[in-house]
Formats: C-alpha cells, sequence, structure tokens
C-alpha cells in the first residue's frame, strides 16, 4: 500500500464568465500522505476552497471546468470516475467539513435525523444503534445536553454548536481522508482547542489523513505536519510546518505570519456620557411541556446582564459559544423580547413599541458576522447600502446614490461596483458593504456581531483598522462581539467574559488579559496565546 493518499497533479480549474472561461487555479499539484495533516492556506479567493471541492467534484456543474490535471484518491481518478464510484467515497471514505454550516445542514430535518441518515448511507447501521452513535459523536464534539439537542433543527443551535454538528456529520463514518475548510471559524478559542484535540486524537486512531483550510496561522502551528500557501490561484510554498514559520521561502508567506492582529483600541475620553446602559437584563426562552403546553422550564440565554457603555467607547463580550454574546447583542437593539432595563441616551428603551423604537432604528445598527448570508443576493450592492436611507430619511434618489458613493469610499470600496451583486465581491469586500450599510445612516452605536470572524488575517486586520478609524472619525460606539482575544485586545477598551448566560468576569481589557482572575478567563488567555 502506498503512503500517499491524494494526489493533485497539475490541476487548473476555471467557472464560466459570459462567453469565455476564467481560471482560478493554475497548475496546482499536491500530495497527502495517510496520517498526516497538511494545511492549505491564504487569503479569500486564493484558490483553497476551489481546490478542495475539486477532490469530489463538487463545485457547481455547468460553471465549473476541470481544466488540466488530475486527482487520484487511493488510486481512482475522482475527475474521471463515475458518480456512482464517488458517491461511494463521499461522506464514506472523504469526510468534508464546511465553512457554513446553516447552507449546509438542512434546516427542515432535525439533527438526529440528518446524522442518522448519514450513518445509514454508509454503513447500513439500525435506526436505534444509529441514534446512539449520533449521540455518542455529538458528546465527542462538545455538544451540550446532546440527548436533548439531537430533536433540535439547525436554527434552533448556535453558530458555534451548528458547526460542531457539521463536524460531527463528518467524522461519524470514520474517514480515511477529512476535508476541513475553515472547520472551526466559528467556535471560541477554548472549543476550538477542544475540536483540534480530538481532531488529532482521531486521526491517530483512525490513521485519517487531513486536508486543512485555514485562514489562522495559530490553528496551522497547532494542527499542521505540512503547509501549502496559495495566491491568486498559484500554489507558492510548500513545506513542512517548522520550515514555514521559522524560514518562509516565500514574500506573501511573510506577510500572513505576520498579519495577526496589533496595536490597541483607540484613544477615548473617559469623561464622556453613557450611551447604552443595561441593568438587570434577563432573557429566558421559555420551554413548552406536556398536553396543554404549559411552561416546564426555560432556556437561560442571559441572566442579569449589566454593563454602561460610555460615548465612542468599545466593550468586547467574549466567552463559549452558546454563551450568550449573540443575544445580549439582539436584546439591546430590541430584536428579542428581554426583561430588566435597556437605556440608550438615559431613555429606556423597554416597553416601547415598533413606531416608537423607529427614531432609535437609525441611531442603532449593526453587522452579522457572516458576510454572506448577511447581504440579500437579489439586490445590488447600492440597493443593499440605502436601503435604509429610503426607511428613515426622505432623501431623493439622487441624494441616495450621493450618499451610498460617499460611504462605499469611506469603507475603501469602489462606488463604479455599486451596481454589482453581493455574490460578485471577496469575503472581505463583502464585511465592507455590510459596514457601509451600517454607516451610511451615521448612526451612534453599532453592535459588530464576530464580523471578522470569516476573515483571514490580512482582510481582518483591514476591517479592524477600518473600524477604528471610523470610531475615531465619527466618535462611534460599538459593542464587540468575538472569540477572539487577540481581536477583542486590538479594538476593545473594556471586556465582559460570559459563560452560561452570566458575566462571570470583566474589566478593562488589557487589565483583564493582563491578570485574569476566574480559572475560564485564564483558560481562554492562555489558548489564545498559542
Amino acid at each position: 500500500m502506498s503512503d500517499t493518499l491524494l494526489t493533485i497533479d497539475k490541476l487548473s480549474v476555471g467557472f464560466k464568465r459570459s462567453k469565455s472561461i476564467e481560471t482560478v487555479t493554475y497548475n496546482v499539484s499536491l500530495e497527502i500522505k495517510r496520517g498526516e495533516t497538511l494545511a492549505l492556506v491564504g487569503e479569500s479567493g486564493s484558490g483553497k476552497s476551489v481546490t478542495a471541492n475539486a477532490i469530489l467534484k463538487l463545485l457547481p456543474k455547468g460553471a465549473a471546468y476541470y481544466q488540466t490535471g488530475a486527482i487520484h484518491f487511493d488510486g481512482l481518478n475522482t475527475l474521471t470516475c463515475s458518480e456512482r464510484q464517488l458517491r461511494g467515497i463521499r461522506g464514506g471514505r472523504i469526510g468534508m467539513i464546511f465553512q457554513e454550516p446553516m447552507v449546509s445542514l438542512n434546516p427542515l430535518h432535525k439533527i438526529g435525523k440528518q446524522l442518522v441518515e448519514t450513518v445509514a448511507v454508509h454503513r447500513g447501521i439500525r435506526q436505534t444503534k444509529a441514534e446512539s452513535l449520533a449521540i455518542e459523536w455529538l458528546t465527542k464534539v462538545g455538544i451540550h445536553q446532546p440527548e436533548q439537542k439531537i430533536n433540535a433543527y439547525p436554527h434552533e443551535l448556535s453558530g458555534g454548536e451548528r458547526q460542531r454538528v457539521m463536524i460531527a456529520m463528518a467524522l461519524i463514518n470514520e474517514p480515511e481522508l477529512l476535508i476541513a475548510d475553515e472547520p472551526t471559524t466559528a467556535l471560541d478559542v477554548s472549543v476550538q482547542a477542544q475540536i483540534l484535540d480530538l481532531l488529532k486524537s482521531l486521526q491517530r486512531e483512525l490513521g485519517m489523513a487531513m486536508l486543512f483550510i485555514t485562514h489562522d496561522l495559530s490553528i496551522v502551528r497547532r494542527i499542521a505536519d505540512r503547509v501549502a500557501v496559495m495566491q491568486h490561484g498559484h500554489l507558492i510554498e510548500v513545506n513542512d510546518c517548522r520550515t514555514i514559520f521559522a524560514q518562509p521561502s516565500h514574500a506573501y508567506t511573510q506577510m500572513l505570519i505576520n498579519s495577526d492582529p496589533s496595536g490597541f483600541p483607540v484613544a477615548v475620553n473617559a469623561q464622556t456620557p453613557v450611551l447604552v446602559k443595561t441593568d438587570k437584563l434577563r432573557v429566558w426562552f421559555p420551554i413548552k411541556g406536556g398536553l396543554f403546553k404549559r411552561t416546564v422550564d426555560h432556556v437561560k440565554a442571559v441572566t442579569d446582564m449589566a454593563f454602561s457603555l460610555q460615548q465612542g467607547h468599545t466593550i468586547g463580550l467574549v466567552g463559549e459559544s452558546g454563551s450568550g454574546k449573540s443575544t445580549t447583542g439582539m436584546a439591546v437593539l430590541q430584536l428579542v423580547h428581554s426583561q430588566g432595563s435597556i437605556q440608550y441616551q438615559a431613555n429606556e428603551l423597554q416597553g416601547l413599541n415598533r413606531k416608537q423604537m423607529l427614531p432609535y432604528r437609525s441611531k442603532m445598527q449593526v453587522v452579522f458576522q457572516d458576510p454572506f448570508s448577511a447581504l440579500n443576493p437579489r439586490m445590488s450592492v447600492a440597493q443593499v447600502i440605502g436601503e435604509g436611507l429610503t426607511v428613515h430619511t426622505n432623501f431623493d434618489s439622487t441624494e441616495i446614490e450621493h450618499a451610498v458613493c460617499d460611504v462605499m469610499r469611506e469603507v475603501g470600496l469602489d462606488p463604479s461596483s455599486r451596481h454589482r451583486y453581493p455574490n460578485e465581491f471577496s469575503g472581505g469586500q463583502r464585511q465592507r458593504i455590510a459596514i457601509a450599510r451600517a454607516l451610511v445612516l451615521k448612526p451612534e452605536f453599532i453592535l459588530l456581531d464576530e464580523p471578522t470572524s470569516s476573515l483571514d488575517r490580512t482582510v481582518q486586520s483591514q476591517v479592524l483598522e477600518l473600524l477604528k478609524s471610523l470610531q475615531s472619525k465619527y466618535g462611534l460606539t460599538y459593542l464587540f462581539i468575538s472569540h477572539d482575544l487577540s481581536v477583542v485586545r486590538s479594538l476593545c477598551h473594556y471586556t465582559l467574559v460570559m459563560r452560561h448566560g452570566r458575566v462571570i468576569e470583566e474589566g478593562e481589557t488589557q487589565q483583564l488579559f493582563t491578570y485574569p482572575v476566574q480559572e475560564y478567563t485564564q483558560e481562554l488567555v492562555s489558548l489564545s496565546a498559542l
């Protein structure tokens, strides 16, 4: 048996654009040995995911063209083999974890059914045994209360929980090769460490090989045996992990290594007034049961949250997935029902109806985590950015167009591209569009819910610098939700650490990260330093 499990030989892939074919990867050649981990790194649009998806011919039919090359998995050319042979490999001998779990999971089926189907198709295991195996794997990937969560629909889980379900689905059949496309993007550092340790232990147990696609070089250091670097569709450097980090041969690789978030939050006036204040904020979701569907318990998403956010300052919310960070943000914006006090410029927001909240909507904006699903694909960029102006202002079409062009320049986008659609932009550009959409209404407060987590490090640094410059220029106030402590350290003046819906520690960011008191905070800080 050969040591080499997968060979990619001079692969060039193109996509149909109008009447021509645009090549996006050029003569890519890689080998993955049995049991090893190869990390594939590079900026958004470099060709990493295209290369990975080509292995199982998952690129869209009719649009993608395999122009040159071959891909051999255990001697079988996956580009020329039959669809039946491919189906036997997909999900069985080769597992795949995708970056966007909400796109990959069926929203109409409970997660238990989706896991059981995966086992049934490839291993022929009976229903009862398959269900117990599904619960076992949900436990392995760190899902709390797996017996309950197995009956949940994808939308009832947090982003991190959905990603863990995807990991369980990819590994439940114990594949020979795992293709992991940004599998830990949505996870906080503690769960990320658990998942990486799990993958490594399973790799040893099963002799499994991994193709690990990521923009986080700290993960590459921890998990990879070898590293392949891509830029603009070209493979520019391949070497063992230690050599790549100690002596990178290419300037681009050096730039990637040096692109971790750095610097400190913008200078602020300590005497500015409080803009947003919460006290005893509580978000409890009722659990119904029995014949009459009475409330038998509650999911205590947020309990007794209290903070004061001054004008022009940034507060960071950190904690593991499901700790209540995003729920807190949604409650502040009055997008979920809550109890307790929420004040904006000393005005109480609790109890206001939709009409009464309208004046605050333009002042309070949000930028979401996923730049791919946050933008309406049927609207042009001009329509996406200008939509809020049509709702909250009396601007005519000319004034709206001028405002859209101005804000696009502000966030580093070319206004001439405003008539294009979101799918024509990279992830980093889409996040700039999302920031422009929030900024065009000239808000005072912006909720930033993991706005950089799905971006590669170089683009992440650019977006962070953009957020800082906008805050400095306009005195913007941010509530910043993140699981990446290096990003929080760079942007946030004050930080709250959440766990199980409660704040367990808080303080000035630099002080908190230098001298954490709680054991959980100490764990987060130590893991982020790896």
